[in-house]
């Protein structure tokens, strides 16, 4: 499953790359973070051989229904667990993990087909 992940000592967000929120995502991670952001993160598409192969059985072909962060030590995180690591590098993002983890912050969940 994340095999590849656990020998490269690296995190993958796995997020799809025909999503034009998701690629509107991804590049403001990239922008926001550049300096905060772990760098053993890596982006991968998930219409990607290396999406396919790092995610093992969880991979369904076509279009995922979430994000994934694949840990080094195989956990695998969904939806908006998957960016909540991602927060704290990002300027505002101590203040939103803090809100997102709050009993409120939880109350609605995000729909997979916004901006497909």
């Amino acid at each position: 499953m994340a095999d590849q992940v656990s020998r490269n000592q690296e995190r993958l967000l796995i997020y799809d790359g025909d999503c034009r929120l998701c690629m509107t995502a991804k590049a403001g991670l990239e922008r926001w973070g550049r300096d905060g952001l772990d760098r053993s993160m890596r982006f991968v598409p998930y219409q990607s051989e290396e999406a396919a192969r790092s995610l093992g059985a969880e991979y369904q072909p076509g279009r995922p229904e979430a994000a994934f962060l694949l840990q080094p030590d195989g956990k695998i995180q969904r939806g908006l667990e998957a960016f909540l690591p991602l927060l704290p590098g990002l300027p505002g993002g101590r203040l939103f993990l803090t809100l997102a983890r709050s009993p409120r912050g939880r109350a609605g969940s995000c729909d997979s087909s916004a901006g497909k």
